[in-house]
């Protein structure tokens, strides 16, 4: 029996007790008794992704409306195997950021076929012209100036410095980068009238010091010309050696740095060449003086194969400062790879893993066991996300936004695909390939 106190309370109170029999049901049953839940999202500001695999709904990211919320920094890093999706990732989110009138866009467009890039079907139904560079410059190939005077005098050298590191692949002695600190600095001293000097100016200087340079450091100015030999040898490559044809000229006229919509056709340079990565450090230093400005525009960078940056120490070196620099103007910096291991245990771990730091989202489509994990444990994933990232089918990523993890299937539609799909030379018949380039 129930004590009298309690029996008092309960009348004293209005409160009266009640029994239920129990019911027998089955999970299957019981689960409606719960609210649907998912993940929270991004929000809805921005451009429409896709949708998350296992809550249905959709997924919209934008560096910049998360910028100093959810993200720290507005920097992309995309992975995985040829073949799942990466590259129809990136054309889709250019073309949809491009519908927001505040947006102006680069691509690197290292990749293609027939010496066409990627991006080149796109460019036509835009009616955007591709600045086009090649070895040899073609008729239609753009020069760009690494002593274009839109580039501060620091940044000329600084840039130089960083072409002769790369084409060594090691960093400058002290007197080389001394040789070659006087051979500009006596450039510029001679163009002072107008002229716009070039790199076979700074190859003169190099195999001519001044008799000034040789006095200031109290030694011979055969001495001068033995510590900027090899540097010289180097430069002579871009004025008639093999990367002629590209930064032996003044920088062509007509690049319009106002369009939305700017791509560089690299897809006739051989991309196991050291003219890559050098090509890469030029138009990165070019663009951060002639193109980021502070006016209140959005820009995004897009870099195709951008392992030729994270696997130099220079050029690595060079894009983490323009990285640092352009958050303060608006820059998203995306790049697309396709393995981190071999970076992450080569010459330019350090320099890779500080610029990898920088991204704050990482997209992560299929790889295989082995590199998942390794991708996972320089990344900081999920043990869950490594798990599942062998298994990604095309189209399907695992998305890491500052800890906010999903699954994410990319959605193209049906006016987008013919312009983001470059692989209809494996999955069409000649017939249908006959007309659609009628």
């Amino acid at each position: 029996m129930r004590p009298l106190t309690e029996v008092f309370t309960d009348l004293l109170y209005g409160r009266v007790e009640t029994v239920r029999a129990p019911v027998r049901t089955s999970t299957a049953q019981a689960q409606a008794v719960y609210l649907p839940s998912a993940a929270p999202g991004l929000g809805d500001s921005g451009v429409i992704i896709g949708r998350e695999v296992y809550s249905g709904k959709g997924y919209v990211y934008d560096p910049f409306q998360l910028y100093g919320q959810t993200l720290p920094a507005p920097h992309w890093l995309v992975l995985g195997e040829s073949g799942n999706g990466k590259s129809a990732l990136q054309k889709t989110y250019v073309l949809r950021q491009l519908r927001f009138k505040d947006r102006q866009i680069v691509v690197l467009d290292a990749q293609g076929e027939d010496g066409v890039g990627e991006w080149a079907l796109i460019a036509q139904a835009l009616g955007v012209t591709p600045v086009r560079l090649e070895p040899g410059g073609g008729r239609s190939a753009t020069k760009l100036n690494p002593l274009d005077p839109t580039i501060t005098q620091s940044g000329q050298l600084a840039l130089v410095r960083t072409i002769v590191e790369v084409a060594m692949g090691k960093p400058l002695v002290e007197r080389a980068g001394y040789a070659l600190k006087v051979a500009h600095a006596t450039v510029l001293a001679q163009n002072q009238i107008g002229g716009q000097p070039l790199i076979r100016d700074i190859v003169d200087a190099l195999r001519a010091p001044s008799v000034d340079a040789a006095l200031a450091m109290n030694v011979s100015v055969q001495d001068v010309l033995s510590w900027g030999l090899d540097v010289a040898l180097v430069l002579d490559r871009l004025v008639d050696g093999d990367l002629a044809g590209m930064f032996d000229a003044p920088t062509t006229r007509g690049i319009n740095l106002d369009a939305p919509l700017i791509i560089f056709d690299l897809s006739r340079i051989d991309r196991n060449s050291i003219a890559m990565p050098v090509l890469m450090a030029v138009v990165g230093v070019w663009l951060e003086h002639t193109w980021l400005r502070p006016d209140r525009m959005k820009r995004i960078f897009v870099v195709e194969e951008a392992w030729h940056i994270i696997n130099s120490p220079s050029v690595a070196a060079l894009f983490q400062r323009l990285l640092k620099f352009g958050r303060r103007l608006g820059l998203s910096f995306v790049a697309v790879v396709h393995h981190l291991s071999d970076v992450m245990e080569g010459a330019a771990a350090k320099e890779a893993g500080a610029l990898l730091r920088m991204a704050s989202t990482r997209t992560i489509y299929m790889q295989k066991a082995e590199e998942a994990r390794a991708t996972g444990r320089v990344l900081g994933l999920p043990r869950w996300s490594m798990e599942l990232i062998p298994s990604l089918t095309p189209g399907i990523a695992v998305w890491d936004v500052n800890g906010n993890v999903q699954v994410v299937k990319h959605i193209v539609t049906e006016v987008e695909e013919p312009l983001v799909y470059t692989d209809r030379a494996m999955t069409e018949s000649p017939e249908i390939v006959r007309r659609s380039s009628a």
